[in-house]
């Protein structure tokens, strides 16, 4: 599992290969420093530590402090464990946008926007009552929530207002457009959670991993295998009763 740090910069549009305009977003992927490898004989898993941004040192609590000092690390913003990590790294080598190619599939995990206290017609989607016919003050409200005399409480994982957004969401299967070395910068096909500023992480993706199958296949033509998988069976089909 390959993964890095990085920063969301912002939505733009480019080009394809075909001339057409795909929208993309650019994220700064580096420079990450390796802080710490962990072992499976002496932490009992395997993974590496990663630490992206610049941080004056009195802005780190010392604990943090602690542990990058520890392994001659120079102060981050921001530290991620990968576990399982598919390079071979060591403490102190630095890796940037680099370790992804155009064409591969990124998972990016990020914090979505906060909006505030939210009823439940934006938060949840609710219909909401009657504008007419005598349905007055009930227009944007969620309707009965309670019981009777049994079990005579609000079930469990009611859709209510409440507090909406700001909290961690992973958008999958995102392929990498176009990779900018010199720059450190990704640009990837579609949106990811977050603000302008605000720190992600782009991960090998779980289900389409470099190399598979379907990952493969989708970058060339832009459909699952599982299409042309029954595609060729129906012709198979279709051959036999020939």
């Amino acid at each position: 599992m390959i993964g890095l740090l990085g920063k969301k910069i912002g939505q733009t549009r480019v080009y394809d290969s075909r001339g057409n305009v795909v929208c993309v977003t650019v994220v700064q992927a580096g420079p990450n420093r390796v802080i710490q490898v962990r072992t499976q004989e002496v932490d009992g898993y395997s993974a590496v530590q990663l630490g992206f941004g610049e941080q004056k040192e009195s802005r780190i609590s010392k604990p943090a402090m602690g542990h990058l000092r520890k392994h001659n690390a120079t102060p981050v913003k921001r530290v991620q464990e990968f576990r399982d990590f598919s390079l071979t790294v060591k403490p102190g080598d630095v890796l940037g946008a680099s370790v992804f190619a155009k064409g591969d599939f990124v998972d990016a995990i990020g914090v979505s926007k906060g909006r505030g206290f939210e009823g439940v017609v934006k938060r949840h989607g609710f219909r909401g009552g009657d504008l007419t016919h005598g349905a007055k003050g009930w227009h944007r409200r969620s309707g009965a929530i309670g019981q009777r005399l049994f079990p005579g409480t609000v079930m469990r994982g009611m859709k209510m207002p409440g507090h909406m957004g700001q909290s961690s969401r992973t958008t999958q299967n995102l392929e990498i457009v176009q990779v900018r070395e010199s720059d450190n910068l990704l640009l990837v096909k579609g949106s990811i959670p977050g603000a302008k500023g605000d720190f992600v992480v782009i991960r090998e993706s779980k289900k389409l991993p470099k190399g598979s199958a379907v990952a493969v296949n989708r970058g060339k033509r832009g459909i699952p295998v599982a299409v042309n998988t029954a595609a060729s069976k129906a012709a198979a089909a279709g051959a036999k009763k020939k």
